[in-house]
């Protein structure tokens, strides 16, 4: 049986599930969101962001949508990226996955600061 792209979820991928929970949005949009819910500990380039969503249209985990003007950015037309109901649970299935592990590690008394 050949390897699945998405099992386990790159972290990467997991970022950009979440970053879509709330709103469709452009890749630029994504990359901002990605780095801003991570407090920056994550920023994905272009060719990381662009071949992630690429995986994840082919998966079907996520839908581009309809282009639109984003009058923020200036003239041209943004592709917008939405969340799909597979990929809404996947990211709860590994966020779940990812507080099991965080249980563990608590237990074990690995975790300091704001973690605990």
């Amino acid at each position: 049986m050949p390897k699945r792209k998405l099992d386990p979820l790159p972290s990467a991928a997991f970022q950009i599930l979440l970053s879509l929970v709330d709103d469709d949005l452009h890749g630029y949009a994504i990359m901002r969101q990605v780095a801003d819910q991570t407090d920056g500990r994550m920023r994905l380039g272009p060719g990381t962001l662009y071949s992630s969503i690429q995986t994840l249209l082919e998966a079907e985990l996520i839908d581009q949508v309809d282009s639109r003007e984003d009058t923020r950015l200036g003239p041209g037309r943004r592709r917008y990226y939405r969340i799909t109901s597979a990929g809404r649970k996947l990211a709860r299935s590994e966020a779940e996955r990812l507080a099991d592990l965080l249980r563990v590690a608590r237990a074990k008394k690995i975790l300091r600061g704001r973690y605990v």
